[in-house]
Order: structure tokens, then sequence, then C-alpha cells
């Protein structure tokens, strides 16, 4: 029996619109809160506000490039990607990540000439309210997005809502300090907040770049997919069925499932199809967005250059 490749999918739960949804409310979020934090930086001079105010620039910009990679990634396999665009979101973490970094740097060098010349910060408690105010719709909108991103598997959006979240304790935390400030009357703490900052989102950079790195390299299915995978398998399997040669895959919500299915050689190749569609749909059950590969030989035979498991 020569050998007959069956390829199914599972949508999985929703579509992109919601993600892409989410994304449009982060501009518009980022829009908001750039208003908000300038505004704060502007009335008290305080150089930790800037550098609150300018990671919420590299918001705006992860958010509108996310949203383009998410258009890109729903878009239907062609001849030229038979198997999807999904791993465009690897690029829309991958860039925030460098965003982030370059704010980092960018808040440091500003932070470092204060340090040395501390100035007085003026209307604290309006700029404390202002970044307070820009915290709250980071939060609530990052809060929501997290949930969508595990809905539907997104990394642009999960790595977007966190770099939101980094923003909102980033914000808390300068606030926090700032009004120390003048109950201590060291001036410097408004330079070590800003540099406290840019190290807070440079780790988070870096988070990131590991994971959309992994991404483009076909990291394997998660232990707990791999183990739900494994048991589905076992359940198949009988004197006469066995499996081998498992290979898992992520492109970001999309999950690739390649294997063997070995089943005596005197059975009609109908029978054949008819207990590989039912391995298909056991294992696509079992793995939410699973897409099988499952390739039917002859029990005893491998093809060449393989050795049985």
């Amino acid at each position: 029996m020569s050998g007959v490749v069956a390829t199914s999918s599972s949508t999985g739960v929703g579509g992109g619109y919601s993600v892409r949804t989410f994304l449009k409310l982060s501009v518009l979020a980022a829009i908001a809160t750039i208003s908000l934090k300038t505004a704060a930086w502007w009335v008290t001079d305080s150089v930790g506000l800037l550098s609150d105010a300018m990671e919420s620039f590299v918001n705006l910009a992860a958010a509108l490039f996310a949203l383009a990679m998410v258009t890109i990634a729903q878009a239907p396999a062609d001849d030229g990607h038979p198997y999807g665009h999904n791993k465009a979101e690897y690029f829309s973490s991958g860039f925030e990540a460098m965003m982030i970094l370059v704010a980092s740097l960018a808040i440091i060098w500003t932070a470092v000439p204060r340090w040395f010349s501390p100035q007085p910060i003026e209307s604290l408690g309006w700029g404390v309210a202002l970044s307070i105010g820009s915290s709250v719709i980071n939060g609530v909108l990052a809060t929501a997005m997290l949930r969508a991103a595990r809905r539907h598997d997104s990394i642009a959006l999960e790595a977007d809502a966190r770099h939101l979240m980094t923003d909102v304790w980033t914000s808390v935390g300068v606030a926090g300090g700032l009004l120390l400030v003048p109950l201590t009357g060291l001036l410097w703490l408004d330079p070590l907040l800003a540099v406290l900052v840019a190290l807070n989102i440079l780790r988070e950079a870096f988070s990131l770049l590991r994971r959309s790195v992994d991404g483009l390299m076909d990291r394997a299915l998660s232990d707990e997919d791999r183990g739900r995978i494994d048991a589905a398998l076992q359940a198949l399997m009988t004197d006469d069925v066995r499996f081998d040669h498992l290979r898992t895959r992520r492109a970001a919500g999309a999950k690739f499932c390649q294997l063997h299915m070995h089943v005596p050689a005197h059975w009609t190749l109908a029978r054949a199809a008819r207990e590989r569609d039912q391995a298909e749909r056991r294992l696509i059950r079992a793995v939410r967005g699973l897409r099988v590969t499952i390739e039917l030989l002859p029990a005893g035979e491998e093809p060449v250059g393989m050795v049985a498991d």
C-alpha cells in the first residue's frame, strides 16, 4: 500500500475579527495615554513621567504593526504559502520587542543627565492624576486582551497586552515614587525611577524577543498539548493499528501535527481511510486548532531513511 496523506484542520474558537478589534482598541488607547502622559510630563517637568510617555509612543507603533501583521496572518493559504501566513504574528511580537528596547535606551539617555543635575518637580498632583488615569485605561484593556489572546491563541495580541500591562505597573511605580519626592526632598528619585522603568521594560523586550525567535524556528507544541495528543493516540492503538514518528510544531494560533499510521497490509484502502479519518477527528477534538497530517503505511514498513519508534 502506498503512502496516503490526509490533512484536516480546526479553526478553533472565534476568528481573526475579534483580535483585530482589540488591536484597534489598543491603538486608540495608546493615543489617549500619550495625550494624558505628555500632559503629565508637561505640567511637572518630571523625567520619570517623560519616560512613561515615551513608552506609550512605543505602544502606539507596536499596536499599529501588530494590527498589520494579524491581518496578514489571517490571510488564507495560497500556492506560495501552503501552510498559511500565521507566522506573521511572530514578526509583530519581535518588532514590539525591538521598539521596547529602543525606548528603554532612550529613557536611560534622558534620565542620566538629570541624575547629575536634578530639577524640581512642579504641579505634582495634576501630573500623578493624569498618569493614573492613563493606567486605568491600559489596565482595563490589557486584562480583556489577555483573555482574548488565550481564547484565540494569538501571540501578537498577547504581546501587546503584556506590554500594556507592563506600562500599567510602570506608571503606578513612577506615580508612587514621585509622591515620595516632596516627602523626602530627594530630587534624584525622579531620574532613578526613570532608569528603573527602562530596566523593567528592557526585561520585557528580551522575553518577547525570545518567544518570537522560538516561534519562527518551529518550536514544538507545549507539553500539555503533546500529552493530549499522546492520550488520543493511545486510545486509538490496537493490535492492528499503531502510530509513530509524531512531530509537532506551532505557528502562532495554528498547531500542526504529523505522524505515521501503520495498518495491516491486507486491509483495503477504504478500511484504512476510515481508521485514519477516525484518528484525525479524535486528535482535532483533543487539541483546539490542530491541523493533522497522517501518512498511511503497511505494518512493518518504514519510509527510506526512517527507523520505527
